[in-house]
């Protein structure tokens, strides 16, 4: 078994092609990349929204808190009737809970990454889990 998995998903201006679709809900602009990779820990998404598109529904998860980070572009989230600004760089926490929504600026896209992941099940902050490999690295 490999410890590691490559995906290619291609350019972030192609990924108004790829279609998620669930139920009634279909939205293009919008790729899962947890079952292609084999994550086992979380669930990871990249999304592209067309200047003016949005999310035309607030949505929310029983147990799944996402971290939201803004790429490329501008934009609005609403989470829980509040509104703020995105833009690159912008990364957003919202609890399970949180009834949320998002859309593109009117004149630009917006390019975002999503990562799901259980809320309350993170044990070991960032580098309290990582080891350093004797030997050093070949670059």
């Amino acid at each position: 078994m490999s410890t590691f998995t490559v995906v290619e998903a291609g350019a972030w201006t192609n990924l108004g092609q790829q279609v998620f679709e669930r139920g009634p809900l279909k939205k293009a602009g919008k790729m899962f990349l947890c079952e292609r990779l084999g994550a086992t820990g979380c669930e990871l998404s990249l999304n592209h929204l067309r200047a003016g598109d949005a999310h035309d529904f607030l949505h929310r998860h029983r147990q799944h808190e996402e971290v939201y980070v803004a790429v490329a572009g501008r934009g609005e989230m609403i989470v829980d009737g509040e509104r703020f600004p995105l833009q690159e760089g912008t990364v957003v926490r919202v609890a399970p809970a949180g009834a949320r929504s998002l859309r593109a600026a009117v004149d630009q896209s917006l390019d975002f990454i999503c990562i799901q992941a259980v809320a309350g099940t993170l044990q070991n902050r960032n580098v309290s889990d990582g080891e350093l490999i004797p030997g050093g690295s070949p670059w």
